[in-house]
């Protein structure tokens, strides 16, 4: 059975159910202490995966390979930023309760089954430990109105998602009679010989998923959310859910239905072009800015469904530089949202950002960085990943997704350029509390991570390189 493929998966479940138990039994608070024990599991599920072997274990249903290797250290790089940046704001909200990092951990435990996911119960399975988890995490604030209405939204609307999904799931079986990846791409070799039946059931797969990567139109959830969400949870939704969202959208759209490429590209592209041009247009008029970092994970998802509309290894290996640079790139920007706290209370609007250059001048630079960067100004590290995602669309000839990409990024420098313009130009308001050093590290790592990517983009795309060869061979 070689069970030994999955022991980072094992060993981060032992850990959360280790750390529950100490959290009920302990009598005082062990927020900090839960804390630590989530990120020492992250750290050491990271060093399993590294140094595991490559295979396939639960008789098919579970594979270890470069790919799965490659979206569980980014989702684990995620959730340990996420957890870090939670500590000093969930102590100053009032929510500081052990069951956070717990149901993070969880949840974490989830997407790296996604990942790994050989078989579509398998995915399945995966995907509701995420969601599970992620339901409570968005009303962890039980006593705010705004975080309980976000989880009841996305309880409803993933709840659709996933009868969606199941649908699509049970379809496939059907009209295939089997739910394995390989054996699907095997019995696909002659898009001729799939029935009508299957391709609805692929097309319910993909809506299924395009729901957790919220691409346009299945993203009506992800505003309210992420506005009324927890800050550090807001942070989790926009960086590692959408790491395992977009791997196993690549994995079942590369393994099991590559050959059919020509079925399922047009709405890959219909998705891409309608979600960029609705993070770039609807986030124009925002005001807050969690609600304006919403529009934009929108908008930088449809960048990443270029690299799978192109269907080839060199779009897989520009989706997945984009994921490493758009998870550091987010989190950093999270960090300094969380930072904008006065006399103990948060804020959001972007008028709150008045003159925080001559207030604060560190945080506004890093800031600015990070604004620079999710508008793909160069060097920073967000054109690199437009520029790789780009290039393979043109390679293969999909011009009219590079135009629309590039015009849409156009656009969408106007409202990242207008919080620079907020921060150094407008008459200064009123300073923010002094930040955690937790914070602090979070947004100077992320902040280098940023601005130096150009100096060592080659180990991030050889392992881009060596994952995507796994797909599209």
């Amino acid at each position: 059975m070689n069970w030994t493929l999955a022991l980072p998966e094992i060993v981060l479940a032992c850990v959360g159910m280790a750390t529950l138990i100490f959290g009920v039994l302990r009598k005082q608070d062990s927020t900090l202490l839960c804390t630590m024990f989530t990120i020492g599991g992250f750290l050491i599920a990271g060093l399993l995966v590294l140094t595991g072997t490559s295979g396939f274990g639960f008789h098919g249903q579970f594979v270890a390979d470069p790919f799965s290797a490659f979206n569980q250290i980014l989702i684990l790089s995620g959730a340990a930023l996420s957890s870090i940046l939670a500590l000093g704001w969930n102590r100053g909200e009032g929510i500081a309760r052990f069951e956070f990092p717990v149901l993070m951990l969880f949840s974490t435990v989830g997407m790296m089954i996604m990942a790994s996911a050989s078989n579509l119960m398998t995915l399945y399975m995966g995907l509701e430990l995420q969601s599970l988890a992620l339901y409570v995490l968005a009303a962890f604030a039980r006593d705010n109105l705004r975080s309980s209405e976000a989880g009841l939204k996305y309880f409803v609307l993933s709840g659709l998602a996933s009868g969606l999904l199941l649908y699509g799931i049970s379809l496939v079986y059907g009209f295939s009679g089997t739910m394995d990846l390989a054996s699907l791409r095997e019995l696909l070799v002659n898009p001729a010989s799939a029935s009508a039946g299957l391709v609805v059931g692929i097309v319910f797969v993909l809506v299924g998923l395009a729901f957790k990567v919220s691409a346009v139109p299945f993203h009506m959830w992800t505003p309210d959310v992420y506005e009324g969400a927890p800050t550090p949870v807001t942070v989790f939704f926009a960086t590692a859910p959408k790491v395992a969202a977009m791997s196993l959208v690549l994995r079942v759209m590369g393994t099991s239905f590559a050959s059919m490429v020509g079925a399922w590209q047009i709405l890959v592209v219909v998705m891409s072009i309608a979600s960029m041009l609705l993070g770039a247009l609807a986030a124009i008029g925002q005001t807050n800015i969690k609600r304006l970092m919403a529009y934009s994970s929108i908008g930088h998802m449809g960048y990443a469904l270029i690299g799978l509309a192109v269907g080839t290894a060199d779009g897989v290996r520009g989706v997945l530089v984009y994921m490493v640079i758009y998870v550091f790139m987010t989190a950093g920007t999270f960090g300094c949202i969380l930072a904008m706290r006065r006399k103990g209370r948060a804020v959001e609007q972007i008028s709150d950002l008045a003159g925080l250059a001559s207030n604060d001048p560190a945080l506004a630079m890093v800031l600015a960085l990070f604004m620079f960067s999710l508008a793909g100004i160069p060097p920073m590290s967000g054109f690199f990943g437009k520029l790789y995602i780009f290039l393979a669309a043109v390679q293969s000839g999909l011009w009219t997704l590079a135009v629309i990409g590039v015009l849409t990024s156009v656009i969408g420098a106007f409202y990242y350029i207008r919080i620079i313009k907020v921060m150094y130009f407008d008459a200064a308001a009123e300073r923010f509390d002094p930040r955690p050093a937790s914070l602090s590290f979070v947004v100077a790592a992320t902040g280098l991570f940023t601005g130096f990517f150009f100096l060592f983009p080659a180990p991030i795309v050889a392992a881009a390189q060596a994952a995507a060869s796994v797909l599209f061979k």
